[in-house]
């Protein structure tokens, strides 16, 4: 696996100024998520770093990576560029990096659209996306206080927010996406009946 310092350089040739500030703070916000939360920093912080690698690649180069991968994707993925980079940096960061650890490719995989199923380092890099210190959209801090109380309902709360804005604009929504939130919103309502009949 490619050292850390070598990965830095890599996103300094790779990306626009403002993209490698940004890896940087989702890189940092991930470290501050594991510790919280009982991740490996270390992995957190790789996978951080590597999450944008490919988001200025052409997206017929970011194409090429997917197909290398072998990842059965549905039709709907392939109608939204704006969520290939993550599956394209994951197989530029195995071939061309050496990174062999399946729980840092798949956080850095599935950070734009999440999955059913997530484990902990891909929750932490996905939820670190959209909560490091550079991020200034309207619902952020809404989002920052979710974080601190439970991943879980963070992902949910940013789904929610993804999926309606999709389906406002007659974006097509992949088949991750959709798996993603119902498991979490079914969990959540299985825990929140089970509580119920405790009470």
């Amino acid at each position: 696996m490619e050292p850390v310092e070598q990965v830095k350089l890599r996103l300094e040739r790779m990306l626009p100024e403002q993209r490698v500030a940004h890896s940087y703070g989702v890189a940092d916000e991930a470290v501050r998520l594991a510790e919280r939360y009982g991740a490996d920093p270390e992995k957190a912080y790789y996978a951080g770093l590597c999450h944008d690698l490919c988001k200025n690649m052409p997206p017929e180069e970011q194409l090429q990576w997917i197909k290398r991968s072998g990842i059965i994707l549905d039709n709907a993925f392939f109608h939204e560029p704006p969520i290939w980079h993550g599956f394209a940096a994951a197989q530029y960061i195995r071939e061309e990096m050496d990174v062999q650890e399946e729980e840092i490719l798949q956080a850095v995989r599935y950070h734009t659209t999440g999955r059913a199923g997530m484990h902990l380092l891909e929750k932490i890099v996905f939820v670190a996306d959209l909560t490091e210190p550079g991020r200034a959209y309207p619902d952020v801090d809404t989002v920052r206080t979710l974080a601190d109380r439970s991943l879980e309902q963070a992902i949910v709360y940013i789904l929610r927010y993804t999926l309606g804005k999709l389906l406002v604009n007659g974006g097509a929504i992949c088949r991750d996406c959709w798996a993603a939130y119902n498991q979490l919103v079914l969990e959540r309502n299985s825990q929140a009946a089970e509580k119920g009949v405790m009470e």
